[in-house]
């Protein structure tokens, strides 16, 4: 990840890695309440973009207005032309980006309006979530014993710190038992998400995903719903019962860490041919093409540095 020579920016200014510190007592760290983004960074032709910036920008703001607390003192656009800048400052091609917004100040205790909400941008070199013999196979995932957060106990439409720690006990229960991934169901039973990633399946050619109510909607499940319908594809929001996963003739998953993968394996059933699919295949391939600058919604993605 980081070393020695990465600058952080914080609050307005560069400081080495080492020195991007906060104080002990701080609310996001006893209490989790703060908010982030994840971004990534990628070498093309024309140099190196940042994907969707505005729009996972845009959304780490919305998560600080449904979090209902203080606002910060920077705009969208100075905290977008920071990210810029961060990339540029640290040399980075292919990279990984994240932004925290974090509390600060004197008071310690239940309160989210006490304190100064500020912010530091970090990025490192990220090639890939996932090793390249896992994403040629296809990943191996469960059902997790751990349910989706209920939307009635958290702003699930935040992302906010606090809400992944449901996420981390599941991927780490799903890891320890030797899976790749893992799936939340919601309350009702129904298909949620992933640890981090959005899921999709696909039976005789059309395209299902999970409803927005009770998931993160993904900027990366934004982008992958709008090229399969560029291509033809039928793309549908609906309920997704355990069951209908392992019947799929294909079922993939996409993130910003993640991007785009398939999955052959759930809950060690083997899903379709037990290879990745066609239309996968065809998403995967054209969400590298748009990344990379070549695809045609590259010129609206794309924010070059």
């Amino acid at each position: 990840m980081l070393n020695e020579n990465n600058e952080i920016w914080m609050n307005g200014e560069f400081v080495p890695a080492e020195r991007a510190v906060v104080p002990f007592l701080n609310n996001t760290l006893h209490y989790g309440i703060g908010f982030f983004e994840g971004l990534r960074a990628y070498q093309t032709d024309r140099g190196v973009q940042i994907f969707r910036l505005r729009d996972h920008i845009r959304r780490l703001f919305e998560s600080i207005k449904i979090g209902g607390v203080v606002p910060l003192r920077f705009s969208e656009d100075e905290i977008s032309e920071a990210t810029r800048e961060t990339v540029r400052r640290n040399r980075l091609g292919d990279a990984y980006i994240r932004p925290l917004a974090y509390f600060q100040g004197d008071h310690l205790g239940m309160s989210i309006t006490q304190g100064e909400l500020k912010i530091g941008i970090a990025a490192w070199n990220w090639p890939s979530l996932f090793d390249e013999a896992a994403i040629r196979r296809g990943l191996s995932v469960c059902v997790s014993s751990f349910s989706r957060m209920s939307h009635n106990a958290f702003l699930l439409k935040a992302k906010a710190c606090g809400n992944y720690v449901n996420s981390l006990y599941a991927h780490h229960e799903a890891v320890t038992n030797g899976y790749d991934e893992t799936v939340l169901l919601d309350g009702q039973g129904y298909v949620s998400e992933c640890s981090g990633e959005n899921i999709f399946i696909v039976k005789n050619g059309a395209i299902l995903t999970p409803p927005p109510a009770t998931i993160l909607e993904g900027i990366t499940r934004d982008s992958v719903m709008t090229i399969a319908r560029d291509f033809g594809y039928s793309v549908n929001e609906g309920m997704i019962a355990r069951d209908m996963l392992y019947t799929a003739d294909e079922v993939f998953l996409t993130g910003s860490a993640a991007e785009v993968n398939a999955i052959t394996s759930v809950d060690r059933r083997t899903i379709g041919s037990g290879m990745i699919g066609p239309v996968t295949a065809e998403l995967r391939a054209a969400f590298i093409r748009t990344i990379r600058g070549k695809g045609t919604r590259s010129v609206e993605w794309c924010d070059y540095i």
